[in-house]
């Protein structure tokens, strides 16, 4: 736990993130947008997608606009329609989803009132038509009277605007001002509104408001049974028709048992009947979810044309709950819903009765928000903790089935108990800790394996690292590859004696600071150094990528490694300590690299005999005097060096004798007093193989005159005096042969 300490709190503040947007401390719209789409989608799923033959939507379709002309109709034929859908169909209740906010004056009896008013006013024949006709021309007094006695509720809409505008009148509120003052409830408030007639409204039984709730996407979901307005509150249009379907009974406010008045805990409306109520579940807004029986169509729909010319059958309307509306594009009544794009007004209230009626409304509680915040607690502070500790697999097996959990439980709710349960915050946060977990591994795992890297790289060449780190699964290969390559040994001269004396921290100092600078020296060459053997430098070129100029890129590394040393005498002289000379060798030729080693420990290293050459010469340059020695191969890869020739030997291990020689500079570099010294020893070594000692003897002493201080040509006087006093055999080729290593 506290490895994964910083892991756990951050899961944690994500778990109260989304825990403080469901308790609604904040707003986060992101959560807000999924909640919708997953609410349509279970809607979308649940939907039964069958037709409800109990209410038909009357409509004012194109086809009765083209017969009885554009809307508003005049109040006579609206009066037709209400007898015949009562008196020749029988239908139970008519509800309007239109406003008749104006007086309709289609009849003409203004302009015949004004005649008998003014031209006509002293015409008595006209004055008793006059009275005669205008009851019979009062169409909005002839359309309130048919809707007396008759059970019709009138439509209308309330507004939120800054300036208050009124028109008409509203019915009578089912809770007077004042019912809910000491409850602090989310009604949905509006400072004016668009009624009908007071004449019209008088008449008819009741009246209720169209006004649904449009969500942050604009689409409709909810409808709020109680709004707001003067402190009174006013049914919807879809209650009023349910109540008045049912003879106007008694509406109460369902309260949560023991919550208080500080607490609102309005849960749902009860439709109070002597033997059964309804039940209306409402949420915080006392908004109730639409219940979508499916796509348009989900209810029958007449065209009112055909009720007005008795084009209909009986059976088609007998009994039937009826909402008069329109689906005609051009009197904007279409809705955005989450069923349909384009979904007519009216259908939206026929899907709320049915609801109602049928008592299959969902409900989202008051307790649902308290009941969300602690299962976002409890489920966001268990995967913080335990998330860290699984392996990647168990994580996304955990983070699944939480997920699943969490949408399986809201789905059994939705489809047994009808309530929504608000599932966005637990599955954004299920995946915002499992991307968190596993981010957080990839990077941690990701900066402990570059740190790992990079530190291998001191032991192991940096391209083969790299291609061990992208390719893990080759690392159980132990086969080699046979490849040319060139390989350089270095090693302190008289390294025994100078450790002897000297501290251990001390000693370890100096291998230091004379080892980083010479593999410093090889790595700028592209080198690969193998291993430190205590002072010894073994490393190589051409592998694990492979190099054209291995052999030349050695050479210059061996000899920059001198010119590095010659440079740290100083700072070494300073602190006291001895100088520090190396020998260098190096021999190219085909070796074995790879991966090398037993099943407990493998290095990837090179084998073969031309790297038992390059040791070997290595450990003859103190032999020689000289500061490097390459062999045969190395010199006839690399042409563009001039190279002095030392000898022929035949090393310890090896049956054939091999030419070695001493990289001198690159050609063209090299001044031509030194170019002359050696093309001078090289006739020292042609006299010297033809056993001509006195010729070798003066071109050695005139050369040894020149470079006093060249061990080589004192070597080679030794030689001349010993093979004149002790001839060498006939079958002598001038091979030196050397016993040790």
């Amino acid at each position: 736990m506290k490895k994964n300490a910083k892991l756990i709190g951050l899961g944690i503040l994500v778990a109260l993130l989304f825990a403080g947007n469901a308790a609604q401390l904040y707003k986060l719209n992101f959560v807000d947008q999924l909640s919708d789409i997953l609410y349509d989608n279970r809607l979308q799923w649940t939907m039964p997608g069958t037709v409800d033959e109990r209410i038909v939507i009357l409509d004012i379709d194109e086809k009765s606009l083209q017969e009885e002309g554009r809307w508003p109709w005049s109040r006579d034929r609206l009066a037709l329609l209400i007898d015949r859908l009562f008196d020749r169909y029988g239908v139970k209740v008519v509800g309007f989803d239109v406003v008749f906010a104006e007086k309709d004056q289609s009849s003409g009896l203004q302009v015949l009132q004004k005649l008998g008013k003014d031209q006509l006013k002293d015409n008595a024949e006209f004055q008793s038509a006059l009275a005669n006709i205008s009851p019979q021309l009062e169409y909005d007094k002839l359309f309130a009277g048919k809707l007396k006695n008759r059970k019709v509720v009138l439509g209308y809409y309330l507004t939120d605007q800054e300036k208050q505008n009124v028109s008409g009148v509203l019915p009578k509120p089912v809770f007077p001002a004042g019912t809910f003052k000491d409850r602090q409830i989310a009604f949905t408030s509006f400072n004016g509104y668009g009624a009908n007639l007071s004449e019209l409204q008088q008449s008819a039984t009741s009246a209720g408001h169209f006004n649904p709730l449009i969500d942050g996407d604009g689409e409709v979901r909810r409808i709020p049974m109680l709004v707001e307005y003067n402190g009174a509150y006013y049914e919807s249009l879809s209650l009023a028709m349910v109540r008045t379907l049912l003879g106007q009974p008694n509406i109460q406010a369902g309260f949560l048992e023991g919550g208080g008045n500080d607490y609102a805990g309005l849960e749902s409306l009860e439709i109070l009947q002597t033997n059964h109520t309804l039940k209306i579940p409402v949420d915080a807004q006392v908004a109730t979810f639409i219940p979508y029986r499916g796509k348009q169509g989900s209810f029958k729909y007449i065209s009112t044309a055909d009720v007005l010319h008795d084009r209909v059958k009986v059976d088609q309307l007998k009994d039937k709950i009826v909402l008069v509306g329109t689906t005609a594009l051009g009197l904007l009544d279409m809705r955005n819903t989450p069923v349909e794009k384009n979904f007519p007004g009216v259908e939206v209230h026929a899907n709320m009765i049915a609801g109602i009626l049928d008592q299959n409304l969902k409900q989202q509680p008051a307790y649902m928000l308290g009941a969300e915040v602690l299962w976002l607690l409890l489920t966001g502070i268990v995967l913080s903790c335990v998330l860290p500790l699984l392996s990647p697999m168990l994580a996304i097996i955990t983070s699944i089935s939480t997920f699943l959990l969490s949408f399986g439980l809201s789905i059994l709710l939705w489809q047994h108990s009808d309530i929504v349960m608000p599932t966005a915050n637990s599955l954004i946060m299920v995946m915002l800790l499992f991307v968190l977990n596993m981010s957080y591994g990839y990077f941690f795992v990701t900066r402990t394996k570059r740190q790992i890297t990079d530190r291998f790289k001191n032991y192991v060449p940096s391209e083969l690292v790299d291609e061990m780190s992208q390719h893990p699964e080759q690392l159980v290969s132990m086969q080699g590859e046979s490849r040319e390559m060139t390989m350089l040994f270095s090693d302190v001269r008289g390294f025994t004696t100078i450790s002897e004396g000297m501290d251990s921290k001390v000693l370890s100092q100096l291998m230091n600071e004379f080892l980083t600078p010479l593999s410093r020296v090889i790595s700028k060459h592209q080198g690969k150094v193998d291993k430190y053997m205590g002072d010894c430098i073994m490393a190589f070129w051409g592998a694990p990528q492979p190099q054209p100029d291995h052999a030349r890129n050695a050479i210059l590394a061996g000899i920059e490694m001198q010119q590095a040393l010659l440079e740290l005498q100083p700072h070494f002289k300073a602190k006291g300590w001895p100088e520090i000379h190396v020998g260098v060798g190096i021999n190219s030729g085909r070796v074995s690299v790879g991966n090398m080693g037993s099943e407990v420990r493998v290095a990837y290293t090179v084998m073969g005999d031309a790297v038992n050459l390059a040791s070997r010469l290595e450990s003859i340059t103190k032999q020689y005097g000289v500061g490097i020695i390459v062999g045969e191969n190395t010199r006839n890869a690399v042409t563009d060096f001039v190279y002095r020739e030392l000898d022929h030997v035949q090393v310890v291990g090896k049956d054939k004798p091999v030419a070695i020689y001493e990289p001198i500079g690159l050609v063209g570099k090299v001044s031509p007093a030194v170019q002359n010294e050696v093309a001078m020893f090289h006739e020292v070594r042609q006299w010297y193989r033809a056993q001509k000692w006195d010729q070798a003897e003066q071109q050695l002493l005139a050369l040894l005159s020149q470079s006093p201080d060249t061990a080589l040509y004192r070597i080679y006087l030794e030689r001349v005096a010993h093979f004149r006093d002790e001839p060498p055999a006939a079958n002598w080729n001038g091979v030196f042969v050397f016993r040790t290593k």
